[in-house]
């Protein structure tokens, strides 16, 4: 199978020195539950995260749609995990770490709408039932628009079905237009879905899936930067994940995972800035 090819200017290397490791803060603490987050919140009105009421009811409806589907358990924080780690790797700030962390959970708010009979159909969807899954971004997106804290998630839940090619919904962004928070989002989500039984479709396996997202990328669909990134983490990290149930052990092991990925690519980075340092 022939390598990604990746466009001229973009970076086709993983750099620790340009991930964006921070010891001072403990990057895990994103990977809290919604539950706890809230519990938390409510003990500590201060708190960074700041859930008020309606947000629990947004982060609430986003749970009840994972939730009608068994398939789907742990989605949410799966999603959190391959979401952020991303992010970290791409050297991304704080606030874009929790849009990310947040667009896990409400990315598919949106099909609280979405009829069972759709939803859940086996086979293929009509033309009639495809347009009315395809509205549940800016459903999504409308739902949280009233609130000035999810702000930074609204391009996340709008966009992370756009293709790099163009030809994705709603708008039909092309390449950088499309927001990055929503395609780093949507290569986890895709390996997510692939990798998960659904009614439409078996579980692939790992590599099933990265292969079938190399073809997409291939093909134009995907940003191959992200793709990239998503494969050069994904031995090291992604199985980590665990398959769906999203037990609190399985929880537990995403925590530990990404604080060895942070400590790695700060030792990495400390390792070649003193090689660099010798070399001079």
């Amino acid at each position: 199978m022939e390598r990604v090819q990746v466009r001229e200017g973009l970076p086709t290397e993983w750099s620790p020195n340009s991930a964006g490791a921070d010891e001072r803060y403990d990057w895990s603490d994103l990977l809290k539950t919604c539950a706890e987050r809230t519990e938390e919140m409510h003990a500590d009105e201060r708190g960074w995260v700041g859930l008020d009421e309606t947000e629990e009811v947004v982060f609430a409806l986003a749970r009840a749609v994972e939730q009608r589907d068994a398939n789907t358990a742990g989605h949410c924080e799966r999603l959190a995990f391959m979401g952020v780690s991303l992010g970290i790797a791409l050297g991304l700030d704080r606030a874009s770490l929790l849009a990310l962390y947040r667009g896990g959970y409400l990315h598919d708010v949106g099909k609280v709408g979405i009829p069972d009979r759709i939803l859940f159909k086996p086979g293929k969807l009509t033309a009639e039932e495809w347009a009315i899954m395809r509205c549940h971004t800016v459903r999504g997106e409308e739902i949280c628009r009233h609130l000035k804290s999810l702000c930074t998630v609204l391009p996340i839940i709008r966009h992370h079905h756009e293709k790099w090619d163009g030809s994705g919904y709603p708008d039909g962004l092309r390449g950088d237009q499309i927001p990055l928070l929503a395609r780093v989002l949507q290569v986890a989500d895709i390996y997510d879905a692939l990798t998960s039984e659904r009614p439409y479709k078996a579980t692939y396996t790992a590599a099933e899936a990265i292969g079938i997202m190399r073809r997409e990328t291939e093909n134009g669909w995907r940003d191959p930067r992200i793709f990239l990134l998503f494969t050069r983490l994904h031995h090291f990290l992604i199985p980590k994940v665990g398959g769906p149930g999203g037990t609190e052990s399985s929880l537990l092991s995403m925590q530990q995972s990404l604080v060895s990925l942070q400590h790695s690519m700060a030792s990495e980075s400390a390792a070649l800035t003193r090689s660099e340092r010798a070399v001079a």
